[in-house]
């Protein structure tokens, strides 16, 4: 039970502007770590993927206590993809400290999470962070910071937003933008000072809100939200209702947890306001309301946006299934897709009729992306469709698609051609600005449609200084076809290992995707056709060996290196007849008839159609 008084906050900024690192350092200065005790760096970003990718994808909740508050902080994920975690959290909490990086200003998720924020009637306190960067512009910056709340319509009394000057690396945060050094102490003092306490009825009937569901091995089900109202006790009888006011499930809260630094520890008691961790149920879910087996009304929950991209996941089904990986079936990829959908609100997944594949739709290609690897690590197998996105239909019956707001900061020799690439995709430009240093800040409005597979366009174009940002904006008229991959591929004619004679000769077809050695099978892509038609290839033949000596000594093989995808690259790439094999050792792009005759035909029924 928290008897201090108590301060729920959120962090939120834009990918890369030192969240993390800033919790790290008020964990230090706040003494919730020991002097002589080993901590990671950026320990907030507790699973491989975020370590690999140094970004937050999972909303977390930490505390620290200072000066007798009891500050309990979340920590949000940074990117679009995952602002399906960053609604819900922000009904847990009383106040909000934006994060903005002095060079880089206020960013499209910014926008989104502080636009969220505020409508929630949040008072942000604004921390300029890595003001030591020699290229900083604090001024300009706050100018963007209040021109953004002005066109969120913020409320007077949001606008009048207290300001520190911080560098989360380097500790410190002053009232005074000049000053170098210091501590935190003053960033601890403006969220006791700023931030309101929970307004929160202890009298009340014990009532409670789930925004992030966990699982334990031991626990079973962790469901993580703020005590609305009332107080609870260990083993206390509760019940769960969904959104309509219906029970869906009874028991007794067997554990209750409170957060303490990076550790859940159990506590006895838990009271209105403070943000706990129950275990007990085993089928209640995201936004449902878990309270006294009296109450029959449930909390209102937060709408959240709807996805706007699908993916079909499927039973591997190459010659190389079930080598690498130890969960194929398709049962197993069910049970573990469900499983995602219920902690993860902003994921959606139906089954096919013929059940050997699920329509996955989420918020965007990375969050999908994530999902896929993290599933390949587990040691799934799957094959992987092109990205889709969701069609609506207006009031008037018209198709409509996503739209993406996108800002890119990119070198000014390199933004002709990044507006004539993003024209071509149907993206129209709405603003073009230098931001300094020589760059340019554009930004367009594009469906999402068209930006499917431009990421890795857009790093060859800039020579990879490009920095490209999106944001959901709206579902707006559909656009008409927009030109796909302008390339063909080389596809294997035979099932085998590649060799280096046969590569060799394969070079001037176009860009192989291939090593020597490496295993092929008929129907799977080895290449980038130079032309726009497809090819079938033979990657296996060897040199014919005879008794004759030429006179000439053979020259020794020398290939050029082939282009290896990521996982992202692999799905970006892939057109809509092809699918990207994933096991937890290799990437595979392949055609998705593997037969040629059976593509064959496909491609008459096409023209047919």
């Amino acid at each position: 039970m928290t008897a201090l008084p108590l301060r729920n906050i959120a962090i939120i900024a834009h990918v890369d502007h030192g969240k993390t690192t800033l919790v790290d350092q008020l964990f230090r200065q706040s003494g919730t770590f020991r002097d002589n005790q080993r901590i990671e760096e950026r320990a907030m970003d507790s699973n491989d993927l975020e370590k690999e990718r140094g970004i937050t994808i999972l909303a977390k909740c930490t505390s620290v206590d200072w000066n007798g508050t009891h500050i309990n902080i979340v920590d949000t994920p940074g990117h679009a993809d995952f602002g399906g975690e960053v609604e819900r959290i922000l009904s847990m909490v009383d106040g909000v400290i934006l994060l903005v990086d002095s060079s880089e200003g206020a960013m499209p998720q910014t926008k989104f999470v502080t636009g969220k924020a505020l409508a929630l009637g949040l008072k942000p306190i604004v921390v300029v962070n890595k003001v030591d960067r020699p290229d900083e512009r604090i001024q300009e910056v706050l100018d963007e910071v209040f021109d953004l709340f002005v066109s969120l319509d913020a409320s007077d009394e949001q606008l009048d937003f207290p300001v520190l000057y911080a560098s989360g690396r380097n500790g410190y945060a002053n009232v005074d933008p000049s000053l170098r050094e210091g501590t935190l102490t003053p960033l601890f003092e403006k969220i006791v000072e700023h931030v309101p306490a929970p307004a929160a009825d202890v009298d009340g009937p014990f009532k409670f809100l789930v925004t992030l569901l966990d699982r334990d091995n031991f626990l079973g089900r962790i469901l993580t939200g703020k005590v609305q109202s009332g107080t609870i006790k260990v083993n206390s009888p509760i019940h769960a209702l969904d959104n309509d006011g219906k029970v869906i499930e009874q028991g007794r809260a067997s554990k209750i947890m409170a957060f303490r630094g990076l550790e859940r520890v159990p506590v006895e008691e838990a009271r209105a306001g403070d943000i706990i961790s129950l275990a007990g149920l085993t089928e209640a879910t995201v936004a449902n309301t878990i309270a006294d087996p009296g109450v029959t009304e449930p909390l209102h929950a937060q709408p959240i946006d709807p996805p706007t991209l699908s993916m079909r996941f499927a039973v591997n089904d190459s010659p190389f299934a079930g080598r690498e990986g130890t969960k194929v079936t398709s049962r197993m990829i069910r049970d573990r897709l469900m499983r995602e959908a219920e902690s993860n609100v902003a994921i959606r997944v139906t089954e096919s009729a013929d059940r050997d594949s699920f329509e996955v739709a989420g918020r965007g290609e990375l969050q999908l992306g994530v999902l896929i690897e993290t599933m390949r690590r587990e040691g799934f197998e799957l094959g992987i469709s092109r990205p889709r996105v969701l069609f609506d239909k207006d009031e008037n019956g018209n198709r409509t698609e996503p739209y993406e707001i996108v800002v890119i900061d990119v070198d000014d020799e390199h933004s002709g051609t990044v507006v004539e690439k993003v024209a071509m995709r149907k993206g129209e430009m709405t603003d073009m600005r230098p931001s300094g240093g020589g760059k340019t800040r554009i930004t367009f409005s594009a469906p999402s449609r068209g930006l499917i597979g431009y990421h890795g366009e857009f790093l060859s174009d800039t020579r990879g200084t490009g920095i490209m940002n999106r944001l959901f904006e709206k579902y707006g008229p559909y656009k008409g076809t927009i030109e796909g991959r302008a390339n063909g591929v080389l596809i294997s004619n035979g099932t085998g290992e590649a060799v280096g004679y046969a590569l060799n000769m394969l070079e001037e077809r176009g860009v192989l995707f291939v090593r020597p050695q490496d295993k092929i099978y008929e129907g799977m892509i080895i290449g980038e056709n130079a032309k726009p038609d497809d090819l079938e290839v033979n990657p296996m033949k060897s040199k014919q060996l005879t008794n004759f000596r030429s006179t000439g000594k053979d020259d020794a093989i020398r290939l050029t290196p082939p282009r290896l995808m990521t996982l992202e690259q692999a799905i970006a790439y892939i057109d809509d007849d092809e699918m990207v094999e994933v096991t937890p050792k290799t990437i595979r792009i392949r055609k998705a008839l593997l037969d040629p005759h059976e593509r064959k035909k496909a491609g008459r029924k096409k023209d047919a159609a």
